[in-house]
């Protein structure tokens, strides 16, 4: 969801105040406040001491020799205050084998210049590098320099409310190891929170603060429960469960990431805005290569919006879904420019500046009171609309409930693809400048008759009505055209984007039209633009039926479908009769096979077709002659047959006449798909 970048820095802002203090339910441990930030210089590492005798702890004494203080240091973008050069952040964390390997927190380390870690008894800070970090698990394993160190292993026993725990670490940057007492209170957390989405999170009653990120949570025998890291205004506290930890931890250890691009990251919305901010970036990480920087908010990953209940949780959806490497598309917003920029992750196809109508025109669209530019609210949540036939796709907002996607598109009385319309109000949308609303077509015919982009955008001709702004060059990962301006659109004095537009093959045409009333309209034309998509496999099927076209100005084909292993028809609210074939119509369940079986239907008007004889002549000379091709065998061999049936659903269209053909097996086996009984 695009919008203004005055709005996107408002919605920073108060949402960066309510995560530093200023609202006392806020989370207390989260980033930017839970490493305990302040300005620094570089401090020089230390050479490579060991610990010598250490081993396994099994003691609450022991604990202490086995956590760390991390100090990271570098650069990172605050929501509030912008670019923060040279500061640190003090975490904790903890070594889980003699080799220095340690866990943290991810927020703790990722996109920091370089860390610093103290170990117990050290006056001197040793150097560790990241081995492997999950930004949605929020944890992290990296490699202090030298060896022999004490460390902790995992509790075996249950996790169960009143389970004594400790909570050990360095709160608040301070260099004095800490331990606070408490109990496990819930074993079964919710882990979505605004910068980290853990499936298996513990709740615990030790008191902590800020810097206790990535410290353990340990038994009196100090052996691990979880891993810290949050605690809110309201006494509770929280670490990542064993299981998250068992499960993340192998990976991470072996140098690979887990649910990561590299980003430092953290979800904010305002109800209606949203996406996740970069406050700092691995460098050489996908989110880097990929040309994120810090001070991006991320506002599309996979064509989806994060972020929109102020959690990551769709966001680590998206990368759990994903294999390390695979592209992974994202737009971003970035306010040094006040633009939008698109790409693709793990590919060549680094981020770049996307053009927005939303950008462009939002300034000449008129207020509808009159009084100067529209500065209407954007639509708070889109739908997904698909044609009937399953050939079309496109997002659009779901206050545009009026949708027609049943009909075929008609071209000047021709029908010669798919079509999706939506509009607040279709007919109003049709027949006045006043209503926002969509049309969504795709043929191969008109591209196989001569159409061209630019002599469909030609033949469009809204002078009447309309002053023409010009021709603009269109193009996007998949699709190229034009789209003419059409401005001061009647008495409202709206727009009107008519887009002509081809795949890199040049079939087929594909047109989209966006009615633009106000702001949010361009918001929504944005949208529309970035999820329409033909099936073109599924569109040349229909062509190939629908070009044969019944004689004597017959009926509108309304569906071609060819039945695979599994599929059925639903015949509910629909009567079949006609000379002898009751009885022979059977009616399956979806897990009967089927085999190439083919279904055609057509609406005949009744002001066309007044009698059941004319429909049922009409369906002999089109079931026998237009669709050999379509059922793939000739009809002589399949024995298609073909019957008129009267629908009583009240989702028809009243009075007109509906024909089916369907075929049969080759050896005159009884049907075995029943009527399809869609609404038109």
């Amino acid at each position: 969801m695009k919008a203004s970048r005055v709005a996107i820095l408002a919605v920073a802002t108060t949402l960066a105040i309510a995560a530093c203090g200023g609202d006392s339910s806020a989370t207390t441990t989260q980033p930017p406040t839970n490493t305990s930030q302040t300005t620094s210089s570089s401090a020089g590492g230390a050479d490579k001491p060991s610990t010598p005798g250490s081993d396994a702890v099994d003691n609450l004494q022991d604990v202490r020799g086995a956590i760390i203080r991390i100090v990271a240091e570098g650069s990172f973008a605050d929501p509030e205050f912008g670019q923060q050069y040279n500061a640190a952040g003090s975490g904790s964390g903890f070594f889980i084998s003699s080799d220095g390997v340690a866990v943290t927190n991810n927020h703790v380390v990722t996109g920091a210049a370089f860390l610093q870690v103290y170990v117990d008894g050290d006056d001197e800070p040793r150097n560790a590098r990241v081995l492997g970090v999950s930004e949605c698990s929020d944890l992290a394993v990296i490699d202090v320099d030298g060896d022999g160190y004490s460390y902790l292993e995992w509790y075996e026993g249950d996790i169960a409310p009143g389970l004594s725990i400790y909570a050990a670490g360095f709160p608040l940057g301070n260099e004095e190891y800490t331990l606070l007492d408490g109990i496990v209170s819930k074993q079964d957390a919710d882990g979505e929170s605004d910068w980290a989405s853990v499936d298996s999170v513990i709740e615990h009653s030790a008191d902590t603060l800020p810097g206790n990120s990535g410290g353990p949570i340990v038994t009196e025998d100090g052996k691990i429960v979880a891993v810290n890291y949050a605690g809110d205004g309201a006494g509770q506290a929280f670490g990542i469960g064993r299981e998250e930890a068992q499960k993340v931890l192998p990976t991470l250890s072996g140098g690979e990431d887990v649910t990561s691009i590299g980003i430092n990251g953290q979800a904010l919305t305002d109800g209606t805005f949203s996406g996740i901010w970069v406050a700092s970036i691995a460098s050489g990480s996908p989110a880097d290569l990929g040309g994120i920087r810090s001070g991006d908010l991320v506002t599309l990953v996979e064509g989806l919006i994060p972020a929109t209940d102020g959690t990551m949780a769709d966001y680590c959806d998206i990368l759990r879904s994903q294999a390390p490497g695979d592209p992974l598309s994202v737009e971003v917003y970035r306010s040094a420019d006040d633009a939008f920029l698109e790409g693709t992750l793990n590919t060549d196809r680094v981020l770049d500046f996307s053009f927005s109508f939303e950008s462009a025109l939002q300034d000449d669209v008129p207020d509808p009171s009159g009084d100067g530019p529209a500065t209407v609210d954007g639509y708070d949540t889109y739908v997904t609309i698909i044609d009937a036939a399953n050939t079309l796709t496109v997002d659009v907002p779901a206050a545009w409930a009026d949708t027609d996607l049943e009909r075929l598109w008609d071209f000047d009385g021709a029908i010669v693809g798919s079509a999706v319309s939506a509009a607040v109000d279709r007919q109003g949308y049709l027949e006045s400048w006043g209503v926002p609303g969509m049309f969504f077509g795709a043929s191969t015919i008109l591209v196989d008759e001569g159409w061209t982009v630019e002599s469909f955008l030609d033949y469009r001709d809204f002078s009447d009505s309309c002053d023409y702004d010009g021709r603009y060059d269109y193009a996007d990962d998949y699709y190229s055209g034009y789209y003419d301006l059409w401005v001061n659109c009647g008495a409202e004095g709206s727009q009107f984007v008519s887009l002509a537009t081809t795949p890199a093959g040049g079939t087929p045409l594909l047109v989209v039209q966006v009615g633009v009333i106000t702001d949010a309209d361009l918001e929504a034309l944005d949208m529309i633009l970035r999820t329409f998509i033909v099936d073109e496999v599924a569109l040349a099927n229909l062509a190939d039926g629908s070009t044969a076209a019944p004689p004597n100005g017959g009926g509108l084909v309304l569906a071609v479908a060819e039945l695979l292993p599994g599929d059925c028809f639903n015949d509910a609210d629909v009567t079949a009769s006609g000379d002898g074939l009751e009885g022979q119509v059977t009616t399956v369940s979806c897990d009967q096979p089927h085999d190439n079986e083919v279904v055609v239907t057509y609406e005949f008007p009744d002001t066309q077709f007044t009698s059941d004889e004319m429909v049922w002549e009409q369906m002999d000379t089109v079931c026998t002659d237009a669709w050999p091709d379509t059922i793939g065998i000739p009809y002589a061999d399949s024995a298609l047959w073909f019957y008129y049936y009267s629908p009583n659903s009240a989702d028809w269209n009243a009075g007109n006449r509906i024909g089916v053909c369907v075929a049969y097996d080759g050896n005159l086996d009884p049907i075995t798909g029943s009527v399809f009984g869609s609404g038109l």
